[in-house]
């Protein structure tokens, strides 16, 4: 627990496609000394440490988190804190059935950051990130560098080859991709749905808050209305970030989180004044198309996703790749 822990509940912290725990470890530990809570960061299936299966649909990513809080006995007060395709699986979790029917009060606060709950396929950049890393794969690199040098030629922005770079581990027979190249190609598709239709009958009533990178295209005028159709109690942020809003501004990050969970600060964009504000980004050619770029247990899985805890991670180096 951070120093002086005052009474809250814990704070679960989702990563996207192709990211895992590690991506959080300096955010983490910022969070916890912020808020003076417990912070897990969990690695969803086929990402990270935990399990590998070919389902990898949001309702079975949902039910892994609503396990993972039974396992570790999180019953109250939890925030659930989601980036991009980690977002997506937070506000699945909050509309699952299973967690109504198991732990209906144990979730109070939903921090979603740049992704809607829309529907659109997958940017054919970030699916190519499959096939360079199977291109890896396939040259039976022996190092880092020996990897780098093959997903050059697919990708020329060093940070996101890095990224891409810290699933990849070495064994006796050489380097290998961690993440199940096979599974993450067949769910790319699963990846850009959502499980609930937006018919007013999946409705969460908690306090919700999108955060929006200002350069991002992710939520914008077209699936705006789906986040508040979805969470009727949300509010949105923007900030000057592109996708990676975490990443690119940590610090601001935290301290928007900590005051938002705190309930210290009142101006949050309601609905209308949201689509006013895209409205007026819209007129700057804001993309309307909502484009996912971030995708990836058996039931096994759920009670194995590996955990960090604040006070115990070490620092990370940060990254930015588009979308995960």
């Amino acid at each position: 627990m951070p120093p002086n822990a005052q009474p809250g509940g814990p704070v679960v912290v989702l990563h996207g496609l192709f990211g895992s725990k590690q991506n959080w470890r300096s955010l983490m530990k910022l969070l916890g000394h912020s808020l003076k809570r417990r912070v897990y960061t969990v690695d969803l299936r086929n990402h990270g440490v935990s399990p590998q299966s070919p389902r990898m649909d949001y309702e079975i990513m949902a039910a892994d988190v609503v396990q993972f809080f039974i396992e570790h006995r999180l019953k109250n007060d939890i925030t659930l804190i989601g980036h991009s395709m980690g977002g997506k699986v937070a506000m699945a979790t909050a509309l699952s059935p299973l967690l109504e029917k198991n732990l209906p009060k144990a979730l109070s606060t939903l921090i979603i950051v740049d992704i809607a709950p829309g529907i659109g396929k997958i940017s054919d950049e970030f699916a190519s990130y499959v096939d360079a890393m199977q291109d890896v794969q396939d040259a039976d690199v022996k190092t880092k560098r020996e990897a780098d040098v093959v997903l050059e030629k697919w990708e020329k922005d060093i940070s996101i080859r890095q990224f891409l770079l810290t699933n990849l581990v070495a064994d006796k027979h050489g380097s290998h991709f961690r993440i199940p190249l096979s599974h993450l190609r067949a769910n790319l598709d699963q990846i850009g749905k959502f499980p609930y239709p937006p018919d007013g009958t999946h409705t969460w009533e908690g306090r919700t808050l999108f955060v929006k990178g200002e350069r991002s295209k992710y939520i914008n005028r077209r699936n705006l209305g789906l986040c508040f159709d979805y969470f009727p109690n949300a509010r949105l942020e923007t900030m000057d970030t592109g996708h990676w809003v975490h990443a690119e501004r940590p610090q601001e990050f935290v301290d928007l989180v900590t005051r938002f969970v705190h309930g210290e600060d009142p101006s949050w964009m309601s609905e209308q004044e949201a689509e006013e504000a895209l409205a007026t980004e819209g007129r700057k050619d804001v993309s309307a198309v909502d484009t996912t770029t971030e995708p990836p247990q058996q039931p096994a899985a759920q009670s194995e996703a590996a955990v960090n805890e604040a006070p115990e991670s070490a620092e990370g180096p940060e990254q930015r790749a588009t979308g995960a």
